[in-house]
């Protein structure tokens, strides 16, 4: 195979990701419609979790049937429970300074900022419906990974290893694009460069799984604890001064954990890793 076209074939497993969720969305809006007796223009929160779990399945199985991503147990077979941890402690400690940032954004034009608060709203609603945490916390992070690191990220360090820093910030923009959420891209985004350095020092989604894991379910939780999509660091704090020494903190906790990722981060030795 050319690989010249590797960065198309990565950004074609992108579009056939958001493909499958387009159409996972119009099923399950197309039978919701017809045996439900009121008349309804969306997706409610079950149905979209519904969507949701349909999309991450077939996206999972297809990549996997084609083999565009591939899975193995050579990576947990080496042990890597410290990475784990640490992945785990990483993301718990990005929470706040990414929220901290996002807060910081300006704000968006109106006709962008409804459909904002539109998105906000119908994650609330799944966020409150039984089922929500599985699709969000434990399926998306192993559709997510499997797709944006084992099949895209993995296509473009093929195509270019000797420049992985770039590959893996082009994988963190298709990421962060794919969201399709304006007022959270800084977040994906980030996730993404930090994501893929791990998926590209380990050869493994999972790390990744555990960090994206931890990061949803964070997030999951103080939705679920403050029950407002709106609000912001400074509010739950009370003060500005104050949500800056809740960043501070964090910071505390994120930095030494990306040390110690960088520490305990390897490839497994041969047979285990083959790229």
């Amino acid at each position: 195979m050319n690989k010249k076209t590797f960065p198309y074939i990565a950004i074609a497993y992108v579009l056939v990701f958001l493909f499958i969720q387009v159409v996972s969305d119009y099923l399950v809006l197309a039978v919701n419609k017809l045996i439900s007796d009121e008349p309804t223009e969306g997706l409610t929160p079950l149905a979209t979790i519904i969507a949701l779990a349909i999309f991450t399945l077939v996206s999972v199985a297809l990549f996997l049937k084609m083999k565009w991503a591939e899975v193995s147990r050579n990576y947990i077979m080496t042990r890597p429970w410290f990475t784990l941890f640490w992945s785990v402690i990483a993301a718990l400690g990005a929470i706040i300074p990414s929220a901290y940032m996002q807060e910081l954004m300006p704000e968006w034009p109106d006709a962008i900022q409804r459909m904002i608060e539109q998105s906000a709203q119908q994650m609330m609603g799944i966020m409150n419906t039984p089922g929500g945490y599985a699709v969000i916390c434990l399926l998306a992070p192993i559709g997510e990974e499997l797709v944006f690191r084992g099949a895209v990220l993995h296509k473009l360090l093929e195509w270019k290893p000797e420049r992985r820093w770039l590959m893996i910030t082009f994988s963190a923009v298709l990421f962060a694009v794919a969201h399709m959420n304006p007022a959270q891209i800084i977040h994906p985004l980030l996730i993404g460069l930090l994501l893929g350095w791990m998926y590209e020092r380990t050869g493994s989604i999972i790390p990744g799984v555990a960090y994206h894991w931890a990061n949803n379910t964070a997030a999951f939780l103080l939705a679920r604890l403050y029950q407002d999509p709106d609000i912001t660091v400074t509010q739950i704090m009370g003060s500005q001064s104050r949500a800056l020494m809740a960043v501070g903190f964090s910071l505390l906790i994120f930095i030494p954990a990306i040390y110690q990722l960088n520490v305990w981060m390897k490839k497994p030795e041969k047979p285990y890793f083959k790229r």
